[in-house]
């Protein structure tokens, strides 16, 4: 099988408090589960996530920790549902339509019995595998920035090519669904130019920390950079500097593309989930 006969799909499992969890109705099938939808062609997952639980619920919602992604046969094509805990950051109210006609909040010790699939039933059950509440770091390794070979000036100048620009441009789509509290970068302008487009759409300032710039970049800097990185952040800066972070705040050894992000879903000091993405 191909990627091109895989269909794509996003959802959240909503929760209301620590005790109520949201379930929808779709007429066309008679069916209860959970939010979700296929992506648009192009359209990064996070933010298909977004908006098929706004479209099929009236909720804006913030990710947290992902959750198993559920595969099971459609059409007869296999397709995968990625998975995300929602909360809910704002309702406009459900308009009820063809494919949803009803949004119910179910305590969650009750929605197995009205959910209509087994793969719902364990979703549902993956709930208790870790903590529910927890604040997103995301890591950001900047857009592309065209050959360092083949820039004339200070390499801290070299600014995003086309291709970055773009990666910008997703990756400004994606942040709403952590809705960081603050924006940190290397002094780097294609870290800055990275964030800038989000930072536009929130109306936040970016900060910049010399310390992650990849200039004379030292292993022994890491806990000071770990320790001054803030708790619900999007950070952004460079292949050289990212693994020490991720290696130090979570023990993993993860290796991000350009323009590609991490993120840590932290408990308390322990991270309990890494999610990374490519934009």
């Amino acid at each position: 099988m191909t990627t091109d006969d895989l269909i794509r799909a996003a959802g959240a499992v909503i929760l209301r408090g620590s005790s109520e969890v949201a379930l929808v109705h779709r007429p066309r099938y008679a069916d209860w589960t959970f939010p979700k939808g296929k992506l648009h062609p192009g359209e990064h997952v996070v933010a298909a996530a977004l908006r098929e639980v706004r479209e099929e619920t009236g909720l804006t919602v913030v990710l947290g920790r992902p959750l198993p992604p559920v595969h099971y046969r459609s059409s007869g094509r296999l397709k995968r549902v990625d998975y995300w805990v929602g909360r809910v950051a704002d309702d406009a109210g459900l308009i009820p339509d063809d494919e949803v006609d009803e949004l119910r909040w179910v305590p969650v010790e009750e929605a197995e019995g009205l959910l209509s699939y087994t793969w719902d039933v364990a979703l549902l059950r993956s709930l208790g595998d870790a903590p529910l509440d927890t604040v997103p770091l995301v890591l950001v390794r900047h857009g592309s920035a065209g050959s360092r070979d083949e820039w004339d000036g200070d390499d801290e100048a070299r600014p995003l090519d086309e291709r970055g620009a773009a990666q910008a441009a997703v990756l400004a789509a994606v942040l709403p669904a952590y809705r960081p509290g603050r924006l940190v970068s290397s002094p780097s302008a294609r870290c800055v130019q990275t964030l800038e487009p989000y930072a536009r759409v929130a109306g936040a300032a970016i900060e910049v920390d010399p310390l992650l710039s990849e200039e004379d970049q030292d292993p022994r800097w890491t806990p000071e950079l770990v320790a001054a990185l803030p708790p619900h952040a999007v950070v952004c800066s460079h292949g050289k500097v990212l693994p020490g972070l991720v290696q130090a705040l979570a023990g993993q050894d993860v290796r991000l593309p350009k323009g590609g992000l991490a993120v840590l879903h932290r408990a308390g000091e322990r991270v309990v989930a890494v999610e990374q993405h490519a934009t």
